[in-house]
């Protein structure tokens, strides 16, 4: 039961932060479709901070090959579970929250304002949160 429950945690450590991923990048993506057709010579800036929130699935899938080793002891499989849940969920709101972040920097730029920097500040707090959850992942 023990292995069960760790493979199911790195299962949503995995998932969890690809969602969240998928989201945040889906939501900056969409600012960015419709910014395009305000200001199309912008596109770059768009496209990098669409691409911000997609951090967050790396560092899920970072810590679920570093951590995955540690299920060769089925007595860790509740650790793995409580570590799993954690970095997944912590990596799902925090790359959709960037996400939104980063949308409103898209539609700023669209406007006229030279808003990529702060943006990008911005952005990294939401992230910072992701990382502490990876870094706190590898420590244990």
């Amino acid at each position: 039961m023990d292995l069960i429950l760790g493979y199911l945690g790195l299962g949503l450590m995995l998932g969890l932060a690809g969602i969240g991923s998928c989201y945040g990048t889906t939501i900056a993506a969409t600012a960015a479709e419709g910014a395009l057709k305000k200001d199309p010579s912008k596109s770059s800036g768009y496209m990098v901070l669409s691409a911000l929130p997609a951090t967050q699935g790396l560092y899920g899938f970072v810590a679920f090959l570093m951590t995955m080793g540690k299920l060769a002891d089925p007595a860790n499989g509740p650790l793995m579970f409580g570590i799993g849940v954690g970095v997944g969920i912590t990596c799902l709101f925090s790359a959709i929250r960037q996400g939104k972040v980063c949308a409103a920097g898209i539609q700023g730029l669209s406007q006229g304002h030279d808003v990529t920097t702060n943006t990008m500040i911005y952005a990294a707090l939401p992230e910072f949160y992701a990382i502490l959850a990876l870094v706190g992942a590898l420590m244990v």
